[in-house]
């Protein structure tokens, strides 16, 4: 791929680049921002770079219309107005201030289904724009669309804050017993919805009082914490397979908070029931699995991972705890799958371990599909054995990439281990459920930002994913963010969730008999097996 050499306050980075998106668009992946206040149209004039080196792209009218003669000739440019191809240099003349907020990574975002606008706009607005949140256990994302032509307009992705009270959604379920702390989680995770409006408002030049609907999707405990609501209720086993009420009650505060339209309508789409959220029924919706061959899964892995199996007759969903190892990495060498994350490890020729860097080129240390990668070659090169311990009876795995050092330790892969073997146990109950051999499966959808980047060998290899042709998988990106857009605008949508609701059987993996069986048999580092 072509390379992007960025010099920003005296620090040179180096970045890799897919050709197609603008040079702002590549930088706003990266830590390192240009300022805009723009839809990237040009209009502003303050996305200033200095061309070093690289070829030159024609100047574009916006650039002749705010860059004097003189910039122009020092090789001042717009970064919105250029499309490189090839390798090029630049110097950040007016770089952003840092952001937890920037443009998804390349391929994370998934443009919702072909759907018809047309929901009823709702009024107090001329010419509404709508903002479609996936609130995950780990990360927000957020995209503002003009609810007239249905078109996406601009988007974010950040952390969610709501981490420091715990990794998992159980940690911060147990943490809101206690009244002032379930109104910290609430205004943690509905501040964060606010930054992000702010962060794509003001960057964009867009009227946030022209948003006049937020529709939110997410797992369950993600809703009802927003909502400050029920939260209680999913510590309880009886409701574990039951509805739980998590809709907003106060959304005009909401909205004031926000800086948006004081009329605008805030929804948390219903979850299913028990811990399976709207954020699965989105992306079902985006993926249209009822509508595809059968039998056909649908995999969304993270934190908290959630499972569909569409039988062509039936569907079943459940969810299982994944853990932190599927979207932040896990123990001492992880990170989540953001600019510095370590997404892809390759062997070389000789055994030598190649490292790939997401939108950086300074690594801060594995991800998800990176660990999985990892895991899978130390296997395959006889330095692991299946029951994840190390051949050699160490502790660790010391690698390097670049000049940063890292250290895989037995800690990491059991963490990877019970991650995986939650989904595997999950997977193997649900086909046995409905009576459906696993080789019978002609469509696997992986979806969520870990299942973006993953490799599909390597996943099959220690048990991640059924042994299947690769052409039936399909990494599928953020199919909630997808889905919660088509929601947004879409009657369309909207109905189809409400089929799915109808058809969804809820199954409760603790009354699964074989379940201890499934997840022991699963902890093993080895292709995943019937049971």
């Amino acid at each position: 791929m072509p390379k992007l050499d960025v010099l920003v306050r005296g620090n040179r980075h180096c970045l890799t680049f897919q050709p197609g998106p603008s040079l702002r668009e590549i930088l706003d992946r990266s830590d390192y921002r240009v300022r805009s206040a723009c839809l990237g149209h040009g209009a502003c004039g303050l996305c200033r770079i200095r061309q070093l080196a690289g070829d030159e792209c024609p100047r574009q009218p916006a650039e002749l219309l705010h860059l004097s003669k003189a910039q122009l000739a020092d090789g001042i440019r717009l970064a919105c107005q250029i499309y490189p191809t090839t390798d090029l240099a630049v110097e950040l003349i007016n770089p952003a201030a840092p952001s937890g907020w920037h443009t998804p990574p390349a391929g994370l975002s998934v443009a919702p289904p072909s759907l018809a606008a047309d929901r009823p706009l709702p009024g107090g607005v001329c010419h509404p724009y709508g903002a479609a949140v996936d609130l995950g256990t780990t990360h927000l994302s957020l995209a503002v669309y003009d609810l007239l032509s249905g078109h996406r307009l601009a988007e974010r992705w950040g952390k969610n804050p709501q981490a420091r009270f715990g990794a998992d959604v159980v940690t911060r379920l147990m943490a809101a017993t206690e009244p002032d702390i379930a109104q910290a989680l609430a205004f943690a995770a509905r501040n964060a919805i606010g930054e992000a409006i702010e962060d794509v408002t003001l960057r964009e030049g867009l009227d946030p009082q022209r948003i006049n609907r937020v529709t939110v999707v997410g797992n369950t405990a993600m809703l009802t914490l927003l909502a400050a609501r029920n939260h209680d209720l999913l510590l309880k086993p009886a409701y574990w397979t039951a509805a739980v009420d998590c809709a907003a009650t106060d959304g005009a505060s909401w909205a004031a908070a926000w800086g948006i339209s004081g009329s605008a309508e805030i929804e948390l789409m219903p979850p299913l029931g028990g811990f399976v959220g709207s954020d699965l029924i989105a992306g079902l919706v985006t993926s249209a699995l009822i509508d595809g061959p059968a039998p056909a899964l649908f995999i969304d892995f993270g934190t908290n991972s959630e499972i569909a199996l569409w039988t062509g007759d039936e569907l079943l969903v459940t969810a299982t705890a994944g853990g932190p190892a599927f979207e932040s990495g896990a123990g001492s060498c992880g990170t989540p799958a953001e600019a510095g994350a370590v997404f892809r490890v390759t062997e070389a020729p000789g055994g030598t371990l190649v490292y790939r860097i997401l939108d950086d080129d300074r690594a801060k240390g594995l991800c998800g599909s990176g660990l999985v990668d990892l895991v899978a070659c130390l296997l395959r090169v006889g330095r692991l054995e299946p029951t994840g311990k190390f051949a050699d009876g160490g502790k660790l795995f010391a690698f390097s990439v670049g000049e940063q050092e890292f250290v895989l330790n037995k800690r990491d892969i059991d963490a990877l281990q019970r991650a995986k073997a939650a989904i595997g146990a999950g997977i193997v109950a649900l086909c046995a459920t409905a009576g459906v051999p696993l080789a019978a499966l002609k469509r696997v959808v992986v979806a969520g930002l870990f299942g973006r980047y993953l490799d599909i060998g390597n996943a099959q290899a220690i048990g991640l994913l059924p042994l299947l042709p690769a052409a039936y998988i399909e990494l599928a990106g953020n199919t909630a963010a997808a889905g919660a857009a088509a929601l947004l605008i879409s009657r369309q949508a909207q109905e189809m969730a409400e089929r799915l609701r109808s058809r969804a059987q809820l199954i409760n993996l603790a009354h699964y008999p074989n379940f201890d069986d499934a997840f022991l048999d699963h902890l093993y580092l080895r292709p995943m097996q019937e049971n």
